[in-house]
């Protein structure tokens, strides 16, 4: 039995939902690294490691506040964030070594990060990067794609336009994959997905005998499947996570794609238009817009079962022990 570290970046909370979802799925023991928080609740023989933060102002030696954006982060075009002279940045590549000595992996996933990719396979270790949609072509993805040992890819195979031939295109992971519904649709109920803190989403001013309902607007929902099943439409931005649970639910939905870095909303957005599975629209549109979309909505039959969500946890899960078993 070995280890497997994992990298979980602090960017949302897509990549930990990820991780909580596939975890089960693994035999090994499990080190996370990750700027996030230590959730309250670990899967068993999961231990947690909280990183440095490298984005943050920090004060030089010579008393000068220093904004990481402006310290060459981007090494001129060949990496995505290592900006120079960041003690917090030294101290988490640093902490991620240090972790890497000690436990020895088997095999290391990255999820996701060019730069700690890099430094696992300097490190000597199988590396397992997970990878968003988007265009992705330029020199830091290459250099991280070309020296992983597996790529993989949370959503089916042949849906996204332009993904490499080389990944792993498991599905969409869900940490709903599987589970039976909770409730039947109520019948003019939307469920708003927030859309994230940068830009979230917001109910318009009336759509008639529609209902809106933002999640969480009454705090912190730990299981929100409940909510998602009693949707009759599900308003949601094109996130890999969201979309996945949209599948699983069966939802009949109206996604917005966001802008995002590398347009990985879009190419995402894009995939469900062709395949007929949402009402997709480029922008938040304007209020009297609404009725009509929520009518599209309202009279798809989606055919979800082609974003592959169940046993894709199960199948991202695969590819990290064979390449663990390749390598040991």
């Amino acid at each position: 039995m070995s280890t497997i570290g994992w990298y979980v970046h602090h960017h949302g909370s897509g990549h930990l939902v990820r991780f909580l979802a596939v975890r089960p799925h693994l035999s090994d023991d499990v080190v996370v690294l990750s700027s996030l928080p230590e959730p309250a609740a670990l899967p068993p023989r999961t231990r947690w490691v909280v990183l440095d933060r490298d984005d943050d102002v920090v004060t030089g030696p010579d008393g000068v506040a220093r904004d990481p954006h402006e310290a060459d982060p981007r090494a001129g075009g060949h990496l995505h964030w290592a900006p120079l002279h960041h003690p917090g940045h030294t101290r988490r590549l640093a902490t991620i070594a240090e972790v890497v000595a000690a436990e020895r992996p088997g095999a290391f996933v990255v999820d996701v990060s060019a730069e700690v990719g890099v430094l696992v396979r300097l490190l000597g270790v199988p590396l397992v990067a997970m990878t968003q949609p988007g265009v992705r072509e330029d020199a830091p993805h290459r250099l991280a794609r070309g020296l992983a040992h597996a790529v993989v890819a949370p959503w089916p195979a042949g849906r996204i336009a332009g993904a490499p031939p080389e990944l792993h295109e498991v599905g969409g992971v869900s940490r709903f994959g599987g589970r039976p519904r909770s409730a039947a649709p109520e019948p003019g109920r939307v469920l708003l997905l927030g859309g994230g803190p940068e830009a979230p989403l917001r109910a318009p001013g009336t759509t008639g005998d529609w209902h809106w309902h933002r999640l969480g607007d009454e705090g912190w929902v730990e299981d929100p499947w409940h909510d998602l099943c009693r949707a009759e439409v599900i308003v949601s931005a094109a996130g890999q996570n969201a979309v996945a649970d949209l599948a699983a639910a069966g939802a009949r939905a109206v996604v917005i794609a966001q802008d995002r870095p590398f347009d990985e909303q879009r190419a995402t957005a894009d995939a469900l238009r062709e395949g007929g599975l949402a009402v997709v629209v480029d922008a938040w549109p304007d209020d009297d817009a609404w009725p009509a979309l929520l009518e599209a909505a309202r009279r798809l039959d989606p055919p979800w079962e082609r974003w592959q969500v169940a046993g894709a946890a199960e199948r991202a899960a695969a590819v990290i022990s064979s390449t663990t078993e390749r390598w040991r």
